[in-house]
């Protein structure tokens, strides 16, 4: 059984604490994640991500999340993604954006360090 603690989002979180949520395992919480498709503009790629509203209910109001804390709470992504803004009106709902063509950029450099080397 995985229990979702409230307990502190990094130093600075300051909501009160509600109790524990229970899950059978971590693969039921990510299994209720859903991943929209991506989307763009001129500069960067886009995705929003709807939690669980169990596991929305836990996320800091005021704040965005880590990478590390987005992951620790059961969302998969690429590298490069970002937590760049929370819709207030749907709070469940993560905004995701990151540079287009990172992975190819990130290949690139990749490259670069090995020819260097």
């Amino acid at each position: 059984m995985i229990v979702l603690t409230t307990g502190r989002f990094g130093e600075n979180a300051n909501h009160f604490p509600r109790p524990p949520l229970r899950f059978d395992s971590l693969v039921e919480i990510m299994s209720q994640i859903q991943y929209s498709e991506k989307y763009f503009d001129d500069t960067y790629e886009y995705r929003h991500v709807v939690l669980p509203q169990e596991v929305a209910k836990l996320l800091p109001k005021n704040r965005l999340l880590s990478e590390n804390e987005w992951r620790a709470i059961g969302v998969q992504q690429s590298r490069g993604w970002v937590h760049y803004a929370i819709h207030r009106p749907e709070p469940h709902i993560m905004l995701f954006r990151r540079p287009l063509n990172y992975q190819q950029q990130q290949e690139n450099q990749a490259q670069q360090d090995v020819a260097a080397k």
